[in-house]
């Protein structure tokens, strides 16, 4: 970075995209697969299942083009109308993040799929983050309706994306290892793109191909603990308890014999998208520090947290250059996923608003730090913008177009608010998810 950033959104753009070039999913996918080696099976079948299955799908088959193959059967599970790569490769488009009739039709294409892979088959599952929703379909005993208000339920909830997929996986059709298990005549690779911290694989998309540690016993006392027992449609609690009482089937668990010729291989993550951004900065002749890759927790407080870090972080000392007494501009990385609980009345928004929008009200009058929180995906929350950037103005800006930030903020309603103040980052869908990334620049000071 220059020492004299003359736009440090437009810096903190350009390092939001070399995060996210990082983990393009068409490159990630090639690697995984030239360290794999080309099948042996004389029919490969592809199911690329979440954001980043336009991109993945191509890859896949590309590769086996290349190597003189072709795709036996399959499908797209996309976001957004996307074009197929090849005609055995039906399109399909699912909601997120509610489930929606193209999520239900989905569910059902890929039963279809299923049927058509013979004993003997490769599979491979191209799984990214949002696939829970985009191919949600309930299991049997539970309705369309009550599916929705679950997604919509956890969705309020402030829990993060590990514990909504621990509940979610339950009454998703494909989800929790059922889809695995429904594959287990068939070689089945799964190459999997973490939207979650810690890589947990039984997290990622809900787990379709992963076994489900958690009983029914200790999710009706998590769902307890976090007072969402009651909310549950009668449906979901009864199903719950039928299982806990023996009287409905478990989920797959990690002992079951149909997921142990399952192997998994993770081609991105977060942790390489934060380090992208850092190297990118050092091109440009700035400093990076890696502050947390396990950011989570409410977004508000989070915001708070980060942007007293920023308006008290004095880099000039440590960071003198060898040949001048110019001190470097610094950039401070968080990676990860935070959450928003709602009330009553919520406005527009999404996590990365709702942070930036909380660092905006610390940040106020400060001079200097400028704040990029963005989700990787290019969609942050049901909002048609990737985040947004805060600065030591964007409170007053927002003021000045006739709006009450703070009011906002307690509504939940950083879209308008952000909008209002010209803040907003929009991407359009990136094609790829692993998280959250959340840039800090520090001017240097002279």
């Amino acid at each position: 970075m220059p020492t004299t950033p003359v736009d440090p959104r437009g810096l903190l753009a350009d390092l939001y995209w070399s995060a996210v070039r990082a983990v393009a999913p068409g490159p990630a996918l090639r690697s995984a697969l030239e360290v794999d080696s080309p099948s042996p099976a004389e029919r490969v079948h592809l199911l690329a299942l979440g954001k980043a299955a336009g991109p993945m799908a191509q890859e896949a088959v590309a590769f086996l083009r290349q190597h003189g193959r072709r795709p036996a059967g399959g499908l797209l599970v996309v976001p957004e109308p996307t074009p197929s790569p090849h005609p055995a490769l039906p399109v399909l488009v699912g909601g997120h993040p509610i489930p929606s009739d193209g999520s239900f039709a989905a569910s059902e294409r890929i039963a279809e799929a299923i049927r058509e892979i013979h004993p003997g088959d490769e599979t491979w599952v191209l799984l990214s983050g949002g696939a829970s929703s985009l191919m949600a379909a309930p299991i049997p005993g539970i309705t369309h309706q009550d599916l929705v208000a679950l997604f919509q339920l956890l969705l309020g909830s402030g829990l993060d994306i590990s514990a909504m997929n621990r509940v979610r996986k339950r009454f998703i059709r494909w989800a929790g290892g059922r889809l695995g298990v429904a594959l287990a005549q068939s070689l089945v690779k799964n190459f999997t793109i973490s939207d979650v911290i810690n890589d947990d694989l039984a997290s990622i998309g809900s787990g379709p191909c992963v076994a489900d540690p958690t009983t029914a016993g200790e999710l009706i006392e998590f769902l307890t603990r976090h007072e969402l027992w009651k909310p549950l449609s009668p449906s979901l609690r009864d199903h719950l308890m039928a299982v806990e009482g023996g009287r409905a089937v478990e989920t797959p668990k990690p002992d079951d014999p149909a997921l142990a010729r399952i192997t998994t291989t993770i081609i991105a993550s977060n942790r390489l998208a934060v380090e992208a951004a850092c190297r990118r900065a050092g091109e440009l002749g700035g400093t990076a520090t890696i502050v947390d890759t396990a950011l989570d927790g409410e977004a508000a407080v989070r915001g708070r947290e980060i942007a007293i870090r920023l308006r008290t972080y004095d880099a000039s000392p440590a960071h003198v250059t060898q040949d001048s007494r110019m001190y470097k501009h610094s950039l401070l990385v968080w990676g990860g996923e935070t959450t928003v609980t709602l009330g009553p009345g919520a406005g527009l928004g999404g996590r990365n608003q709702e942070l930036a929008l909380a660092a905006a009200e610390t940040l106020q009058d400060v001079a200097g730090p400028v704040l990029l929180s963005a989700g990787t995906d290019g969609r942050d929350g049901p909002t048609d913008a990737a985040g947004a950037f805060a600065d030591g103005a964007t409170w007053r800006r927002i003021r000045e177009a006739g709006r009450d930030p703070a009011r906002d903020l307690i509504r939940h309603d950083s879209h308008a608010a952000l909008g209002a103040a010209g803040d907003l980052f929009r991407t359009g869908l990136t094609g790829t998810n692993v998280m959250d990334l959340v840039l800090g620049l520090v001017p240097r000071k002279d």
